[in-house]
């Protein structure tokens, strides 16, 4: 079950980059073992070996992706192709994730990491970076 659900973040992320000031990639996120933690925030500091100090700022899912995931009436067709995708990242994050926490790390240069609980109540998602100036 697992690795079905890595595969299927690791497909619907391929090729999309999370558009800011520079464009990243997503890459899949799995942590085995922590079913009876609650991921808190020290933990995903640790977890994501940033230091303690910093900060961490909750969002939700669709707020994220509010700017991709949406079609707009002058986006082209490689645009739209692209919104399609991010659609589709998004169903597949919530089809196969409860709980989903969007948590952004850090300010200017920023690791957004994207995790739910699957259905064996392990911790997966996916990850991408943010540059907001």
């Amino acid at each position: 079950m697992t690795n079905q659900v890595s595969e299927k973040l690791k497909q619907s992320s391929d090729g999309l980059l999370m558009r800011s000031e520079s464009d990243y990639p997503f890459e899949v996120v799995f942590w085995s073992g922590l079913a009876q933690e609650t991921l808190t925030n020290e933990k995903l500091l640790e977890l994501t070996d940033h230091s303690p100090e910093t900060p961490i700022q909750t969002v939700e899912l669709d707020y994220l992706f509010r700017n991709c995931a949406e079609e707009k009436e002058w986006h082209d067709e490689m645009q739209k192709q692209d919104v399609q995708k991010f659609q589709t990242l998004v169903k597949t994050l919530k089809e196969n994730l409860t709980d989903i926490k969007v948590n952004r790390l850090g300010s200017t240069n920023i690791d957004v990491y994207i995790i739910g609980k699957t259905s064996s109540g392990d911790l997966a998602g996916i990850s991408t970076k943010l540059v907001e100036s």
